[in-house]
């Protein structure tokens, strides 16, 4: 059996920050990875993906990101500098390995996998929140002839059929998708849940720095602001005057939650109804950890158990989940922030 003293499940951006920290206390550590490459969720994503966070907060810990500082990466410059980050610190990842089971043993942790087994006295899971995409109920009702896809596997538009698009889910990626298809088709745009609009920049300074220095990026979820605000919708940044444009073109039509959809007829809150020829689903994703076979790592909902990433199982620990501790949590250049944390328990 491979013995380590620390196991990271997970090599994206949670897990990278981790092993920073681990080399930088000598720990024997591996990182195991399902994934071919570094990077390869984000280049998975969608092509035009474009961040909402400059590239000056998105560091990871020791390496800053290339770019001009106050620009938005793209999503493959985000799996360029993930790849750049473990070429430069060279940490040890195992690829293409499948956790399929996670038990805790009397030294700590034994991880059973598609390459057999490894054992370690302390275990990070880092697979972040991006886990099962989630598809509402009324998917089983919709005609075989509607072609419906979630946004973890939109490419571009060539996926879809000829005419309109409903998107259903009112997030960042929702947001600019339906601006970027309204260039070319009609869009249908449904929210269910109201949503403030940031702008990008401010005065000469981005957004973040102003929620930097109120508060509205730190906040520790303890605190009164942070628990008020981790009950929010995360706001949508940008896109707040192109919508505008776009539905008052006509190119964008606004609706709310869509609440039932029969063949290929939708039905939104309040009755009104539309004809649907494609789908994209901007609905999240659902924690995914059916592997971990342990007591007390998880709640009924099948979400981590943790205070600020420590579990109450001892030796076991969560790394990127939203809201962790703030609303940087789960952001690229916010997760060293609480790896460094995690670190002194490591």
């Amino acid at each position: 059996m491979n013995n380590y003293d620390v196991i990271v499940i997970g090599a994206g951006q949670a897990g990278l920050a981790i092993a920073y920290y681990l080399q930088q206390k000598r720990r024997r550590f591996l990182l195991l990875d399902k994934n071919s490459g570094i990077g390869d969720s984000w280049r998975e994503r969608y092509d035009s993906l474009v961040l909402f966070t400059p590239r000056r907060y998105c560091d990871l810990p020791g390496l800053p990101f290339s770019g001009e500082r106050d620009g938005l990466p793209t999503k493959d410059e985000a799996a360029n500098y993930l790849e750049e980050y473990v070429n430069h610190f060279q940490f040890p990842i195992q690829h293409e390995t499948e956790v399929i089971r996670v038990m805790k043993a009397d030294t700590g942790f034994t991880v059973h996998t598609n390459h057999g087994l490894y054992h370690a006295e302390k275990l990070v899971v880092a697979t972040g929140p991006f886990h099962t995409p989630y598809l509402p109920p009324i998917v089983t009702d919709i005609a075989d002839g509607v072609r419906q896809i979630h946004t973890s596997h939109f490419k571009n538009e060539q996926q879809l059929k000829e005419g309109p698009v409903l998107i259903v889910g009112g997030g960042n990626s929702g947001a600019q998708l339906a601006v970027e298809l309204a260039a070319s088709r009609p869009v249908t745009f449904s929210m269910g849940q109201s949503r403030s609009f940031l702008p990008l920049s401010f005065l000469g300074k981005t957004i973040f720095d102003y929620m930097r220095a109120t508060g509205l990026l730190t906040a520790p979820i303890t605190s009164w602001l942070g628990k008020r605000l981790s009950k929010k919708p995360d706001p949508i940044f940008g896109y707040r005057a192109q919508l505008r444009r776009l539905v008052q073109d006509g190119q964008i039509r606004m609706v709310p939650k869509t609440v039932k959809i029969t063949g290929s007829t939708a039905t939104f809150a309040g009755g009104h109804q539309e004809p649907i020829t494609n789908i994209i689903w901007a609905t999240g994703f659902r924690p995914g950890y059916e592997w971990l076979d342990i007591p007390l790592a998880l709640d009924e909902r099948g979400a981590p158990l943790h205070k600020r990433g420590v579990s109450h199982v001892s030796g076991l620990f969560f790394l990127g989940l939203p809201w962790q501790y703030n609303r940087q949590s789960a952001l690229l250049g916010g997760v060293g922030y609480d790896a460094a944390y995690l670190a002194t328990h490591l």
